[in-house]
């Protein structure tokens, strides 16, 4: 009986990007379809572990400009979609999907960041965000800031002189008997 490894998906308006979590797979065969099948096996791990995936797509893919990649730790397959336009879900099936299929977080993009908008040109009225508390991380801004860092600067340069032993005591020092 065929295992399942864990499969991660992302997606654009035009592609959908499948990544199945495989270390060290071997005797790997991907098979994808117009309509929408993709298949995939391959075995694992010393005892040869037989892996495999089979899946309805949601929609129609465009078989010719999708792509794979096999290396040690994954397979990643880029499924370019027939048309340009965004799934509700990776699979036709509804209801919940497998336990091994996840959304890849790390090459997630919304539907309203995929087409540019990223959230720049959005209106948050009169909400005033420095009420949030979130403190100053960079400095940016801040004169007060930088000019603690010119004198902390300076300080640096005395203990620095401190150190080379040029003899001179500074406030603070401890007299050594």
């Amino acid at each position: 009986m065929s295992r399942h490894p864990t499969v991660k998906w992302a997606q654009r308006s035009d592609k959908v990007y499948i990544t199945v979590e495989l270390p060290d797979a071997e005797d790997v065969k991907l098979k994808l379809e117009p309509q929408g099948k993709f298949f995939f096996s391959a075995t694992s791990g010393a005892s040869k572990t037989p892996y495999e995936v089979d899946l309805d797509l949601f929609d129609s893919v465009d078989v010719n400009e999708s792509k794979a990649s096999v290396n040690s730790r994954c397979i990643c397959y880029m499924v370019k979609k027939a048309e340009s336009k965004w799934w509700n879900r990776l699979i036709k099936q509804e209801g919940k999907p497998p336990v091994f299929l996840k959304v890849d977080w790390d090459k997630w993009v919304d539907e309203d960041e995929d087409k540019g908008g990223g959230g720049a040109d959005m209106d948050f009225g009169d909400f005033d965000f420095n009420s949030l508390n979130m403190g100053d991380t960079d400095g940016i801004g801040d004169e007060e800031d930088c000019s603690d860092m010119e004198e902390i600067t300076a300080e640096s340069k005395v203990a620095e002189k401190n150190i080379e032993g040029d003899g001179e005591k500074e406030e603070g020092d401890v007299k050594k008997d």
